[in-house]
């Protein structure tokens, strides 16, 4: 099986495109906008939500793609938090904050970043690799909202037609990093009403969440865990998987196989009313963990490291 690496342009971003040439398969990176996924196409189709392009994520955070969230996944209820030992207060006028519609701190500091450094690249007939590292050392309207040094290094690969994303959180200070950082993978079938769309989901146990989409401390049994997604909607967090934890989305003449490879602990499952996606995001910890502390928020020690991986089996031909 061949496989290349190319380097290519998109919207006046360098990008670099991993290419599966039998399975036709293509994922495109950007390293200056995040090392976001902004496409993945099989036989020219495209896997992913588009939205309103790659300036629209950049430079107002629109859905978009495969984003990291940084230094925590989905949101925060204040602006203020303490974790190991350190009292934080972010400033939106210093610190690259983003708030969902409600006014809550959403998706981290890291968004958009050009500080990541492209350290490696591969490509041969097993497969087809980028690595890349971001430094918070440096980066001071990070490290005010963050306060913990470390750095990260990812690494995105393509073998046929399995894709896979580790990233590596290694603290570099005197301090304990906390890790609640987390994915947004938008995937969706070309071609297949979203109605007909069929779900296979590792759910347990279903978080109850308050009017603003924090968690009450309640949880329930996850109320749905397979079949078709029909007019369902999901803003939904599950802090408890079944092993495998295995995320299906079927339809057309294949599926879309999303799989929680190590370090995530909880997902939240993300489809309003009408979306042309859905989100199976991976998360090393529940919504605002990173304020409440406790089980949920792992805290990695001063030289210490934490590895956590997700996979994509693009399967068949999904879509029609």
């Amino acid at each position: 099986m061949a496989h290349e690496l190319r380097e290519t342009v998109l919207e006046t971003h360098d990008a670099l495109e991993l290419r599966a040439v039998e399975r036709e398969i293509s994922l495109t990176l950007v390293p200056g906008a995040g090392m976001v996924g902004a496409s993945l196409t099989h036989e020219g189709r495209e896997l992913l939500h588009q939205g309103g392009g790659l300036a629209a994520w950049t430079e107002h955070g629109k859905t978009f793609g495969v984003p990291l969230l940084h230094p925590w996944a989905n949101r925060l209820e204040r602006l203020n938090y303490e974790a190991a030992g350190r009292h934080v207060l972010l400033n939106p006028q210093t610190m690259p904050v983003t708030f969902d519609g409600a006014g809550l701190p959403i998706h981290g500091l890291l968004h958009a970043s050009p500080r990541w450094n492209i350290e490696r690249t591969h490509a041969d007939g097993g497969g087809v690799s980028v690595s890349a590292r971001y430094d918070a050392a440096g980066d001071e309207p990070l490290l005010a909202g963050f306060p913990y040094p470390h750095t990260l290094d990812l690494t995105v690969s393509l073998r046929t037609d399995l894709l896979t994303w580790s990233v590596t959180l290694t603290a570099t200070g005197d301090v304990p990093v906390p890790a609640s950082f987390g994915w947004h993978p938008y995937l969706r079938l070309p071609g297949v009403p979203r109605t007909d769309w069929e779900l296979t989901l590792p759910l347990v146990r279903e978080a109850l969440l308050d009017a603003r989409s924090i968690p009450t401390g309640q949880t329930r049994p996850a109320p749905f865990t397979a079949g078709p997604l029909g007019n369902r909607s999901f803003d939904d967090l599950f802090p408890l998987l079944s092993d495998p934890p295995e995320f299906v989305l079927a339809g057309g003449g294949g599926a879309l196989r999303l799989r929680f490879e190590e370090g995530y602990r909880c997902a939240q499952v993300y489809s309003p009313p009408g979306a042309d996606f859905i989100c199976f995001e991976p998360m090393t910890a529940p919504t605002d963990a990173l304020r409440r502390g406790g089980a949920g928020l792992q805290l990695v020690a001063p030289g210490d490291a934490l590895t956590a991986s997700w996979s994509l089996l693009v399967e068949g031909r999904p879509g029609a």
